[in-house]
């Protein structure tokens, strides 16, 4: 099974100054070895934005290169949108790519890899499936 690797856990493993070693980083390494990790365009856009340094930037674009963006549909958004209202509703809160990839995860039959405490509330509201790390 294919997992899309969150945000967090992409930038722990990503760190310029030391990469943090624990079980995220060493469970993205393996799913990468494996061909399991998947990225998505909305987190490629997170982990690119607010870097100061253009060689930094393009250090990192280059690194991100080896990754193909899975291809999203309407029916990706519309169903974030939908997952954003029942949430809503639960009163669980969250942000509108939190809710894309959630959608994107449920659709394609994936789990998700993150350290995002939100996404503990999102599973009790939502059919998602989080990932843990087997090391």
């Amino acid at each position: 099974m294919k997992i899309i690797i969150d945000t967090c856990v992409w930038s722990l493993a990503l760190r310029r100054n030391e990469p943090q070693s624990n079980g995220y980083v060493e469970e993205l390494k393996e799913l990468i070895k494996e061909v399991r990790a998947q990225l998505v365009g909305p987190i490629r856009q997170e982990l690119l934005s607010g870097i100061k340094s253009k060689k930094q930037f393009n250090l990192l674009r280059s690194h991100l290169e080896a990754f193909e963006d899975l291809e999203l549909e309407r029916e990706d958004y519309e169903l974030a949108a939908e997952y954003f209202n029942m949430a809503r509703n639960k009163g669980v809160q969250g942000s509108n790519t939190d809710f894309l990839i959630c959608a994107i995860a449920t659709r394609r039959k994936m789990s998700i890899l993150t350290t995002d405490k939100d996404f503990l509330n999102f599973q009790a509201v939502l059919p998602i499936k989080l990932h843990s790390p087997r090391i």
